[in-house]
């Protein structure tokens, strides 16, 4: 495996999209105005994004011996991912997720887990060599925590390990320390570092989360931009100004985006500019994974920006 590769570990779902006027409250039957599945999961999602993105990647994840995983796979194997790595596990569904849409483009998502919660550290630690080789490892909260434990203590030292701490869930100091960077929103780092931003204000929210040994952080705020810092150096990225029609997996783009930015580019800020535009494209599109965009999008965008990377 060539140094310059991205590893992708995490989930693979099969996503179900509702789109709907409004989100019904409870007791509500409500008349949807569409239905389309498409491939998700946070893990894909990022795969995909880093791919499409310009990434070399391979993508460790678990999916059952089921039609939905088996289509999984195929597919990801046409995106030009490999997935030589990825359990088949034998009597379990691969995960899946119904996605509501309203229209405003804001989701609510229920996951089912399915066979993500076997992707375990067991599983994992034979292929250290591959972690150890890589030069990116991207990861997400949708697979087992102590796996996530497991990837950190095997890479540290030797791989960038960028952690998207998603869906939110509250992470002990001594992961924080061993990764690269932290991705969080404003929910995934209040759970974090158990701080208010209304009460503390976002720019504290960062410099907690580095008090507790991150050595990158970058707050994500939606259609705010984002806030990077490593303690010393500040950015602050605006988003781009497009009409959202869905917000599902934009997070997820701006991760894979970036993974493939930091190897790119030799400023930061230039990463954060790629991802940035990529998440920008996502909200434009319905549905997580076709709403994806590929390199040559993003260039395009950003030089119709006037924005030459």
């Amino acid at each position: 495996m060539q140094k310059n590769q991205i590893v992708v570990i995490g989930s693979s779902n099969l996503d179900y999209i509702v789109t709907t006027d409004h989100f019904p409250k409870g007791g509500e039957t409500l008349e949807g105005l569409s239905f389309t599945q498409a491939m998700g999961g946070k893990g894909a999602n990022q795969a995909v994004a880093a791919c499409r993105s310009g990434g070399a990647v391979s993508f460790i994840t678990c999916v059952g011996n089921d039609l939905n995983g088996k289509n999984a796979l195929a597919y990801y194997n046409k995106e030009g991912i490999d997935v030589s790595l990825a359990l088949v596990k034998e009597n379990v569904t691969t995960g899946t997720a119904s996605i509501w849409v309203d229209k405003h483009g804001e989701n609510s998502i229920i996951v089912i887990p399915g066979a993500n919660q076997y992707l375990s550290s067991d599983y994992i630690i034979p292929h250290s060599n591959r972690l150890i080789q890589a030069n990116t490892i991207l990861l997400q909260m949708e697979i087992p925590y102590e796996t996530v434990k497991t990837i950190c203590k095997i890479s540290t030292g030797h791989t960038k390990v960028i952690l998207n701490a998603a869906p939110a869930y509250s992470i002990e100091d001594e992961i924080l320390q061993s990764i690269y960077m932290l991705v969080v929103n404003e929910t995934e780092a209040e759970t974090i570092s158990k701080c208010q931003i209304e009460q503390i204000g976002e720019e504290e929210m960062v410099k907690t989360l580095l008090e507790k040994g991150v050595k990158n952080v970058i707050l994500t705020l939606g259609s705010s931009g984002c806030i990077y810092s490593n303690g010393t150096d500040w950015l602050k990225i605006p988003a781009f100004k497009v009409q959202v029609k869905d917000t599902t997996a934009a997070g997820d783009t701006f991760c894979g985006a970036l993974a493939v930015g930091i190897g790119k580019y030799s400023e930061i800020k230039q990463a954060l500019i790629y991802a940035t535009a990529a998440a920008a494209l996502c909200v434009t599109s319905l549905g997580a994974q076709p709403s994806i965009p590929d390199e040559q999008d993003i260039v395009t965008f950003l030089n119709q920006n006037n924005i030459y990377l």
